[in-house]
């Protein structure tokens, strides 16, 4: 058994192919866009790579990949938190003790050789790309916003020394047949008294003018999160080409301020889950038809970045934003939502959900080791 470092895009394919062989069968396994994962990971495509230094690594036994991970030391997290901690992050393995502690041996090592004081993950460049292990709700659907793994893993990272640092949950919701009367009435209350408007873009160029104050509402709103850094500028226009130009505005919601600024967002859409499983990390030569099918017949709808300007936090202006996704939501007849990670501890973001049935189905952690 061995540790080899990826040096060269045929490693880095071998990196990104591994957990389809891991997760051959598994039916709640959701399989990246391998052109996205590539993206990520390549420093001229990735402006995340002009503050974090990166390693990926493959462990080998009898020259056949059997795991793999990446260790990230983010300088700006660093820099702004005052903690010395390299993160981990897609890591997957075989079932061996061996093969788990070979791979964290080696980003643990490589973090000292930096001066880190801790290891902690799963957990990406930034917030906005899938992190935490999951440790309940295996027999769950995964979403295309999050990690799956087997119940394993986790066990494996606590034998290795790896403790809770933070941990999010997720909720299953079930939509209304109507926008909840408490949250109408707290909508039009906060409609008037913040002389707030509704944008419902049905073209991507009318939402367009906005997207980059959107996502400097988001680094305002996110900023106290637990790990979260800023986005840079140039992270913005990546996210903004890669991501906000393909959805679809419909399921779009800004709430703008008297003057025409962005006072809160919900970026939601249709389930492309059971649609990537189909694809297969491949959108050509008809992969793509798989998710546009999915984005025009769905009773599924995801929740993917939900947030209130500072100032406006504690307001009810998330009950305005609500009251206009259900409606929409109610419109296309979609029946449940998921959340994605939220938090354990941010209750208020939680308390919202007391509106709806609901279910709380998912937990995920990031777990942390002290190398001291």
């Amino acid at each position: 058994m061995q540790i080899r470092e990826v040096k060269n895009k045929r490693d880095k394919k071998k990196f990104i192919s591994f957990p389809a062989t891991l997760y051959k069968g598994c039916k709640n396994w959701i399989p990246q866009l391998r052109f996205d994962e590539m993206n990520l990971l390549d420093p001229k495509k990735n402006p995340a790579f002009e503050f974090c230094d990166v390693k990926l690594w493959l462990a080998y036994e009898n020259n056949k990949v059997v795991g793999r991970i990446a260790g990230i030391i983010n300088k700006r997290f660093i820099e702004k938190w005052q903690d010395k901690y390299c993160r981990f992050g897609w890591i997957d393995f075989i079932d061996d003790e061996d093969v788990s502690k070979l791979l964290l041996n080696v980003v643990e090592n490589w973090a000292k050789e930096n001066g880190m004081e801790a290891v902690h993950g799963p957990l990406g460049f930034t917030d906005l790309d899938p992190e935490g292990m999951l440790i309940e709700g295996f027999e769950e659907l995964s979403t295309i916003a999050t990690i799956y793994n087997y119940s394993y893993y986790p066990e494996h990272l606590r034998k290795l020394g790896y403790i809770k640092d933070a941990d999010w949950i997720e909720y299953e919701i079930t939509i209304p047949n109507k926008v909840p009367d408490k949250i109408e009435r707290i909508a039009a209350v906060v409609k008037k008294k913040y002389k707030l408007k509704i944008l419902s873009a049905s073209r991507k160029k009318d939402l367009m003018p906005y997207v980059t104050n959107m996502f400097h509402v988001l680094n305002g709103a996110y900023e106290k999160l637990y790990g979260f850094v800023s986005l840079t500028d140039k992270q913005i226009k990546i996210y903004i080409k890669q991501y906000i130009s393909f959805l679809d505005p419909k399921y779009i919601r800004l709430i703008l301020d008297e003057h025409d600024k962005v006072a809160a967002f919900g970026i939601t859409a249709p389930s492309l889950s059971k649609a990537f499983q189909k694809v297969k990390g491949r959108l050509f030569p008809f992969g793509f038809l798989h998710i546009l099918n999915a984005m025009k017949k769905n009773k599924l709808i995801d929740l993917y970045l939900i947030a209130v300007r500072p100032d406006l936090q504690g307001k009810g202006v998330n009950s305005l934003l609500f009251s206009e996704l259900i409606k929409v939501y109610i419109e296309n007849k979609f029946e449940k939502a998921e959340t994605n990670p939220e938090l354990e501890i941010n209750t208020k973001v939680q308390a919202q959900w007391k509106f709806f049935g609901q279910r709380q189905h998912k937990r995920r952690r990031c777990f942390i080791k002290n190398l001291n």
